[in-house]
This record gives C-alpha cells, structure tokens and sequence, in this order.
C-alpha cells in the first residue's frame, strides 16, 4: 500500500499480494482493530500514520 501511494480495495492488495481477497479482508479488519490501518473512504483502506 505504501509502494502504491494510494489507498487501496482488498482486491487490489491481494492480487499485489498473491493472496486470496477473503483472507486479505481478514487481516485488514484485524490491523484496523489494531489501529495499523485505517479507511479514508469507504472500501478503501491505508495504513495509519
């Protein structure tokens, strides 16, 4: 995400990733919970500052 320079859809980090978009959404959830990670717009996400 940081490499993009944009905020990105779970499609897109997964298909950069190599991984499966469910198990990206996972883990985007998670780092949200975590404050790691935020959404500027809606499905949309960036990692925090």
């Amino acid at each position: 995400m940081r490499k993009a320079g944009k905020p990105m859809k779970p499609k897109e980090v997964a298909e950069a990733a190599g991984m499966d978009t469910e198990e990206v959404s996972k883990l985007i959830t998670a780092l949200k919970k975590e404050g790691k990670m935020t959404s500027p717009k809606r499905c949309f996400y960036a990692p925090a500052e």
